[in-house]
């Protein structure tokens, strides 16, 4: 058995598809069949498709309901559910948030007012989004609003990928949505995949890893896009309520059985803070936490098991 592996571009995204398996030509017919199920999500959600059930929400918003797929429907309703657990965390409308605002190019010098940020955010309202079961219809209250799945759709294609792999008989893999992972089975070798969680300051360099099987992992990150004011580093990740940009975290890992789950929960933890976030996460069933801050200090969940580096610091709650 050896996993045979193969990386694409999709939904905007490096996915590696990996498939443990003694027949190479069977193990890459599976993994286009993967491939081809993550390229029909994207098609459907991508808000860069014109055709996307996505767009066609948006584009009706506040002017009439939109008949989606059963699929769209229960992702929308999923992610409201989510948004509630969360207190708006997170939040799909937060597509009405002007690009404008917040490029995150390396030219931005300040800050915009709280007043302008305000203004930019009053569309951002997932209670506005509203369901209609019967006619599997969706519709957004507000001219203006905009849905996007850009916080949960690529876990929600790593876990159709992955369940679709074992549908087909693939007894051990693993979809990496670019650091976003569901896995299961067991490497080639027998042991569990092993995970690196990404050290938030030098790329490529694990800060900690756990050794997995059966879970999903993501991780939401200011270390890759941020901005310098004054000296203070500022994340892309926007507070919804407030639509100025977070601090004091560096990255949040989200573990769970669930690559939708963990995807969906690591950017609202990182919105929540250290305790809000942790405290939210305690009281879900099988989902873990660690959280890095600006101070590189390593905060984590009440069951989690991590293997560090020795040289990094630890700090249970």
């Amino acid at each position: 058995m050896q996993a045979f592996r193969k990386q694409e571009l999709l939904m905007g995204n490096r996915f590696e598809l990996s498939v443990v398996a003694d027949d190479e030509y069977w193990a890459n017919e599976q993994v286009t069949l993967a491939i081809n199920e993550i390229k029909r999500i994207e098609a459907k959600l991508s808000t860069y498709k014109e055709d996307s059930e996505t767009n066609l929400i948006n584009r009706l918003a506040g002017i009439e309901p939109v008949q989606v797929s059963d699929e769209t429907f229960q992702l929308i309703e999923r992610s409201i559910r989510i948004s509630s657990i969360t207190q708006g965390a997170f939040d799909i409308t937060y597509g009405s948030l002007d690009k404008s605002l917040w490029n995150f190019d390396r030219n931005m010098k300040a800050l915009p007012s709280a007043e302008t940020a305000k203004q930019m955010i009053r569309l951002i309202n997932y209670k506005n989004i509203l369901l209609d079961k019967a006619n599997k219809t969706v519709f957004l209250k507000e001219k203006g609003m905009r849905i996007g799945f850009g916080g949960i759709g690529k876990g929600y294609a790593a876990q159709m990928a992955k369940s679709l792999l074992i549908k087909n008989g693939v007894t051990s893999g693993v979809v990496n949505a670019s650091g976003d992972l569901a896995t299961w089975g067991f490497q080639p070798d027998g042991k569990k995949w092993t995970i690196g969680i990404a050290h938030p300051d030098v790329a490529k360099l694990p800060f900690s890893y756990l050794e997995i099987s059966d879970m999903a992992v993501a991780t939401s990150g200011n270390y890759e896009k941020f901005v310098l004011i004054d000296g203070k580093k500022y994340s892309h990740t926007i507070d919804p309520k407030t639509g100025l940009p977070i601090t004091g975290i560096k990255s949040v890992t989200v573990i769970s059985p669930n690559a939708e789950i963990s995807d969906a929960l690591a950017t609202p933890v990182t919105i929540m803070g250290i305790e809000k976030g942790l405290y939210l996460i305690d009281q879900l069933t099988g989902v873990e936490c660690i959280v890095i801050d600006d101070d590189n200090k390593l905060y984590t969940s009440k069951n989690i098991k991590l293997k560090e580096n020795v040289s990094q610091r630890h700090r249970e709650r």
